[in-house]
């Protein structure tokens, strides 16, 4: 019992563990799939809110509104597939990085 996983499978329900960089230019927007993971590394971006509340800030263990500035280097978790995510404002300069892991959809 050294602490090494032995047994047991891998989690299911199709989701990736992988961590994508999405490069978000102004103007654009990262809508979130249902239990999608985000992390704002750099600039600006605007929380995009749904009729089911805003975003839950699980570092700052808030709920980050609709148009409220998203922190950079704080998890995002997206409970829903209800059109929630982040916008890059159009006067932001230069690009926004942003680590997704799960489904999403650049607009």
């Amino acid at each position: 019992t050294g602490g090494a996983f032995t047994g047991g499978s891998a989690p299911s329900g199709g989701g990736s563990l992988e961590i994508k960089v999405v490069a978000l230019q102004p103007g654009q927007k990262l809508i979130a799939k249902a239990g999608s993971e985000f992390i704002v590394r750099n600039g600006n971006a605007l929380a995009i809110g749904s009729k089911g509340g805003g975003i839950p800030d699980v570092t700052a263990g808030t709920d980050l509104a609709n148009g409220v500035k998203v922190p950079t280097n704080h998890l995002l978790i997206f409970p829903r597939d209800d059109g929630r995510g982040v916008q890059v404002p159009s006067t932001q300069k230069g690009v926004v990085n942003v680590m997704v892991r799960g489904g999403f959809e650049v607009k």
